[in-house]
């Protein structure tokens, strides 16, 4: 049905989204696309423990999600607004320790 691949374009996320009944694992991308996230925040989430992947998967292994999980959270009020919440405070962190250390460069860059 769907390969382990990342969803290419618009077509194949219709395609998913118009399945009559869904695999019963989902990758990180067909998880995002369900959940309406990117897929590079679904590492953050993994991080805050809002999702969890099946298994015991690798740090570098791809990580599959039970689909019934991912309807249940992608139907939770409550649980969207908290991934929200965790993904905005994940992004305005890293934001900030990118800009910390700019700051932090810049003297020796302009000695060079």
């Amino acid at each position: 049905m769907f390969s382990a691949k990342k969803l290419q374009g618009g077509q194949e996320i219709l395609s998913l989204m118009n399945c009559r009944r869904l695999p019963a694992r989902l990758s990180t991308g067909e998880a995002s696309a369900i959940l309406g996230f990117q897929e590079h925040d679904i590492a953050p989430l993994i991080a805050a423990k809002m999702l969890s992947p099946l298994g015991k998967p690798a740090p570098n292994a791809p990580k599959y999600f039970a689909s019934v999980d991912i309807l249940s959270a992608a139907q939770d009020r409550e649980w969207l607004s908290l991934a929200t919440r965790a993904l905005a405070k994940y992004w305005q962190g890293k934001n900030a320790r990118k800009k910390a250390d700019s700051g932090r460069l810049a003297p020796f860059e302009a000695a060079a």
